[in-house]
């Protein structure tokens, strides 16, 4: 399970819990730079793919590989570089190419330069973006634990993400074809940061299915109505084994 922006592998503390009780055994690592005080400044997305690959490589058979909202980008892109048996992307990030259409993601684009040269920065976590825009179906109580366990992200890795159309060397680039396992994108029908057309757009180029949740909006790890979000997860992922061992 590969968590998104600003980050780490607590994230999935709860989501986590289904999938082990119907018996996977779960990895959640922190990504690079994101466990507290370690520096994350000039980090690659494709550092993260990397390191993901390489988790994907040490393992005894391809595993499924699950990933959150920037998490769900590095996912396409470590599923590109390593065999995996399953992707499931949860409000993921769009790869290179995928243009966004809402008024909410050509903002996330173009305010992180009100900062100056943002890429060479570790950029903090926003609370009032947090809770507009990722916690906002949480109560108070929930959402201040989870943004208090934030810690900053590269502003690198969120330039390679939010401007790919500026970016020569096509980081983010997950071309068609490279994913050859099952994907499944779910995607919140209230979710701003990644809303719908745009997952499509991701889950079409991959070759993989979209499922609109109504009344989810973008932190379906642990906001209102995400064990149904876990459990259509498992039931997908029991129907793709069936399918692939029939």
């Amino acid at each position: 399970m590969v968590h998104g922006a600003f980050c780490g592998g607590w994230a999935f503390d709860a989501f986590r819990a289904p999938f082990e009780a119907a018996g996977h055994a779960v990895l959640a690592p922190s990504l690079k730079g994101h466990a507290p005080g370690q520096p994350v400044a000039g980090l690659s997305m494709a550092d993260y793919a990397e390191d993901v690959a390489r988790l994907i490589r040490a393992q005894e058979a391809p595993p499924v590989l699950i990933g959150h909202s920037l998490g769900g980008l590095v996912a396409q892109m470590a599923a590109a570089r390593a065999p995996v048996r399953a992707l499931v992307l949860l409000a993921p990030s769009a790869p290179w190419g995928v243009a966004g259409g809402s008024l909410e993601e050509a903002i996330s684009a173009v305010s992180l330069y009100a900062l100056g040269p943002f890429w060479m920065q570790a950029i903090d976590p926003d609370y009032a973006s947090a809770r507009h825009y990722s916690l906002d179906r949480m109560d108070k109580a929930a959402r201040k634990a989870v943004f208090d366990r934030m810690t900053p992200e590269s502003g690198r890795a969120l330039w390679e993400t939010l401007n790919w159309w500026l970016d020569p060397f096509l980081t983010t680039q997950v071309a068609p074809g490279r994913v050859r396992a099952p994907v499944l994108a779910l995607v919140g029908d209230r979710d701003l940061i990644h809303p719908p057309a745009t997952v499509r757009q991701t889950a079409d180029r991959l070759g993989g299915e979209t499922r609109v949740l109504p009344g989810m909006s973008h932190w379906l790890l642990s906001e209102p109505g995400w064990e149904t979000v876990a459990r259509g997860c498992l039931d997908w992922l029991a129907g793709a084994e069936r399918v692939s061992a029939a």
